[in-house]
């Protein structure tokens, strides 16, 4: 680079920059007056009253500064311009730039533009900082620095970088900063500068931006604009457009602010698709790429606002527009065929999915979409012969042919959506595919190795962030404490370890759950073993699923898997395991709201890891599956679906519902085992109130599945509701007896069933031999019982005993459900209460102590005691002996 002969003549060299200079002008200002010996600084006006102002001002030693008005304008001959070449932008000295004899040297990092002044001299390189550009001239030159002067370069290239943030920032820039602090820079100085603390009326005017801005999409490229106004003139609007950048997440923001009669534009932008420092030059402004600046005259701000996007339309032109990344024509086909010919038409087009159309009136109806995937699996469960349409997928999204890349990468990876529909009109012009978004991203991928600074775009990756701080707040020390040493044991093993599922869900609930489940990618059995020695736990292990169960000596449990994947070899039937990776251990689960993950290892504890869109499906409360056959594989998940609506208070997705209906109609269950039936109705007969549980089941026609016999009728739900009232009242009684809920619940469902029909379903759900025993002859003969009291009524509390003593607390309780007489709900509750505990304080001990011998005259005296002690003739055993006494005499 050929450098200029410093001039040596009496005639002026003066230096200057742009209006509203930044700590980068003024950095650069100095730098060339230490390449220019001799020259003068001519300081641009301000109307900032600003720690800038104040601090350039305690640093004026180091320049050779003057006002502009004292200086003869004809005894400049050199001209030397930093950080700015449009002439609109240095004051004064515009009048100059074309005179004859003056030499114009100018050093700026900006692109160039048809404005721009000629120079005689140019250094012109894109750089983050402008006093980048002359650090290196005075590396070269091997001038030396000051301190003081190296700490305001410094500042310099930390203000325009954004503390080397800012997607402008070049390495170039980091070494001139590595330069310049080995020079003296203090950091101290320039971290005090850099973190800047605003003001009361900046706080205000930053509310007004966020409070107006409003959203555009032009070309296919998302950016913001915001309109504020106010009577004073308030410094660092540039500051205040990049922290509203940041607060808000935004792609590119134009700050538009009326003060006293000018209006001042600020840009900022991510985008490599919108280049603000060309935009802001429609305008006389300037800038780069990433950040320009504008002073408007004359104009309300919404004559400004309207040019503004005049100038975006014609400037920003995104190529990644859907109409250009799209495929055409769409490969389609009719919701009528066979799974088996959908594999067909895939193979004749090698495409990975279909749209599913239907023909209307000489128009095409998308109905939804079907991938290989999911027709491979069809047909691997022998459902060749069924049609498409009952298991496309009805939940979608579209997007119009001047969607741009976000919009789409959105849609595709927040939905699942292996291809795209491109709609213009209602008619389908094309489809975008998963490989579409990927080649994409891959081709901008490339163009980010080649362009450092440009954007960095979101990944397809799962979603994940740290929330350790939230699991301090929300888990007890114990636990959290065993989780960390589940990571610490998995590294011994070179293992990765991850607390799933339920746990991970209800703790974004805010449901108490202590149901760990670990899954571990490597031998599960193997870390389970380890574990549980050092704790003095034993386990149960299950060699052929690749789990075990570790049993604290407190009996806590911790169920611990290896990570593995599952197929079916046909509908409903149990999985085939396979080792896999925590991806697709997740993948295998039920729904999306159940495949959160926690990292356990140390150097990632406490990272939520979702590759579902789980938070997304918890923050909108919708049960969500994770693929299309899910109920074919398992269609023990419908009743574990209702199960999660219910207790949750969340709604089953419109796909997932259409599914269920899809799995009662093919009647999968029919190969379930009734056991795994019986068991997914039992977690349902658990819940606090089940009885809407039995609507939503009833809803699918689900009931039947447990038996075509049951059905729902306003009778059956009168007694559901009787039962929750009838057990919440028992479990008030705080007798912390356990019972069976569920139990009580199941015999309402079998009201009115005979011997033979009960029989028939509890063989048909496989129910153990003592809980047939309850349902069947202990049922039926407390309802007998039932029946005897209803018909006469006895008046003494030892008839009510002698009646119900026989009878276990759930048949109490579940012949209290099903009465609606009054006076025998008061006995049977008197009986529960107080009749059930009573016993005596007397034996056959006293009784052979008074010289009886033993016979079962015994049992008649005791009985006749009981009696007497029910109703109240006996109260302590003093009376009870005198009784006892009597009755011996007698026999």
């Amino acid at each position: 680079m050929n450098q200029p002969k410093l001039s040596s003549s009496r005639t002026l060299t003066v230096i200057t920059t742009h209006a509203n200079a930044d700590f980068d002008a003024i950095g650069s200002m100095l730098a060339a007056h230490k390449i220019y010996p001799g020259s003068l600084v001519i300081y641009p006006e301000f109307n900032e009253k600003s720690s800038k102002n104040f601090f350039v001002s305690s640093m004026a030693y180091l320049f050779n500064m003057i006002d502009i008005n004292k200086v003869n304008k004809s005894d400049i001959s050199k001209l030397i311009i930093v950080d700015t070449k449009q002439a609109h932008r240095i004051g004064g000295l515009a009048e100059i730039v074309d005179k004859p004899g003056v030499e114009i040297h100018i050093f700026d990092h900006h692109p160039a533009t048809k404005k721009d002044i000629k120079a005689h001299f140019e250094v012109n390189k894109a750089t983050g900082a402008n006093v980048t550009l002359l650090t290196e001239i005075i590396q070269e030159k091997k001038i030396p620095l000051s301190p003081e002067e190296a700490t305001i370069m410094c500042l310099g290239i930390y203000e325009d970088t954004g503390s080397f943030t800012f997607p402008s920032t070049t390495e170039k820039d980091f070494a001139a900063a590595a330069f310049l602090v080995s020079s003296g820079a203090d950091l101290t100085t320039i971290s005090n500068m850099i973190a800047k603390e605003m003001d009361p009326r900046q706080i205000s005017l930053l509310n007004d931006m966020i409070n107006t801005v409003t959203h555009h999409t032009i070309n296919g490229v998302e950016l913001a604009i915001t309109c504020v106004s106010c009577d004073e003139y308030i410094h660092d609007l540039a500051f205040l457009v990049q922290k509203m950048m940041k607060i808000e997440s935004l792609n590119a923001l134009f700050g538009i602010a009326l003060m006293k009669n000018k209006i001042y534009i600020s840009a900022r932008s991510r985008s490599s698709e919108i280049d603000v420092g060309t935009i802001l030059g429609e305008l006389n402004g300037g800038g780069h790429k990433f950040a320009a600046a504008a002073t408007i005259k004359e104009k309300t701000l919404a004559q400004t606002e309207n040019e503004l996007i005049a100038i975006l339309h014609q400037q920003i032109q995104s190529k990644n527009l859907a109409a250009n990344i799209m495929s055409s024509p769409a490969i389609s086909a009719a919701p009528e065929i066979t799974c088996k010919d959908a594999r067909d038409l895939l193979s004749r087009y090698n495409v990975n999915a279909l749209l599913v159309v239907k023909n209307a009136n000489s128009e095409k109806q998308l109905l939804g979409f079907i991938s290989r995937q999911v027709i491979e699996k069809a047909l691997y469960h022998s459902l060749d012969d069924l049609p498409i349409k009952e298991y496309m997928s009805t939940e979608f999204a579209i997007v119009g042919p001047e969607a741009g890349l976000v919009e789409i990468q959105q849609k595709i990876i927040e939905n699942k959506q292996r291809v795209l529909p491109v709609i213009k009109n209602d008619d389908i012009i094309g489809v975008i595919t998963r490989t579409d978004l990927l080649n994409i991203l891959v081709q901008e991928s490339n163009a980010k190795k080649q362009h450092p600074s440009m954007e960095k775009q979101a990944s397809a990756s799962p979603r994940t962030k740290n929330i350790t701080a939230f699991m301090d707040e929300r888990l007890p020390k114990r636990i959290l404490k065993l989780l960390r040493h589940v990571g610490e044991v998995a590294e011994q093993f070179d293992y990765s370890a991850y607390v799933v599922g339920g746990f991970v869900r209800d703790l974004f609930l805010y449901r108490h759950n202590e149901d760990i489940d670990i899954v571990i990618e490597g031998d599960g059995i193997k870390f389970a073993k380890r574990f549980a020695k050092l704790y003095g736990a034993r386990i149960n292990a299950y060699d052929k699923f690749g789990t075990a169960i570790i049993i604290f000596p407190d009996g806590f449990k911790i169920d611990v898997a290896s990570a593995r994947m599952e197929y079916y070899n046909a509908p409903a039937a149990l999985p085939t395991v396979e080792m896999s990776s925590i991806k697709m251990d997740l993948f295998r689960r039920d729904f999306t709201v159940n495949t959160l993950s926690v990292a356990l290892n140390k150097s990632t504890f406490g990272h939520l890891i979702d590759f579902f869109g789980a938070q997304r499906d918890l923050k909108e409360k919708v049960i969500r599956i994770l693929h299309n056959l899910s109920f074919v594989e398992d269609p023990t998940r419908v009743f574990r679906a209702i199960r999660f609506e219910q207790r949750f208070g969340f709604t089953i997705g419109k796909l997932t519902s259409g599914l269920i209906e899809n799995a009662v109609k093919m009647d999968f269950f029919k190969r379930l085992a009734g056991r795994r039936v019986f068991s997914e109705l039992c977690h349902i007969l658990k819940e606090e109130n089940p009885t809407p549980y039995l609507i939503r089941l009833n809803d699918y026609h689900l009931l039947k599945v447990v038996d075509p016999s049951f059905v729902l009728k306003k009778k059956l739900l009168f007694y559901f509701n009787s039962t929750q009232k009838v057990l919440s009242w028992f479990d008030l009684l705080f007798t912390e007896e356990p019972y069976m809920k569920w139990a009580v619940y199941f015999m309402v469902l079998l009201r009115h069933k005979d011997q033979k029909k009960s029989e028939e379903i509890c063989n048909r759900l496989e129910l153990a031999p003592k809980h047939q025993k309850m349902f069947i002859k202990e049922r039926l003969f407390a309802e007998e019982c039932s029946n005897r009291l209803h018909r006469n009524m006895p008046n003494k509390a030892s008839d009510i005993y002698r009646e119900l003593k026989d009878l276990k607390i759930e048949l109490l309780l579940y012949i209290m459900s099903i009465t609606t007489h009054t006076q025998l709900i008061k006995n049977l509750s008197y009986y529960v209460t107080d009749l059930r505990n009573t016993t005596l304080t007397v034996s056959g001990k006293n009784i052979q102590a008074l010289g009886l011998s033993p016979s079962p005259v015994y049992g008649k005296i005791l009985s006749a005691v009981m009696d007497a002690k029910l109703n109240g003739l006996v109260k302590t055993h003093e009376e009870e002996m005198e009784l006892l006494k009597k009755y011996v005499t007698e026999f």
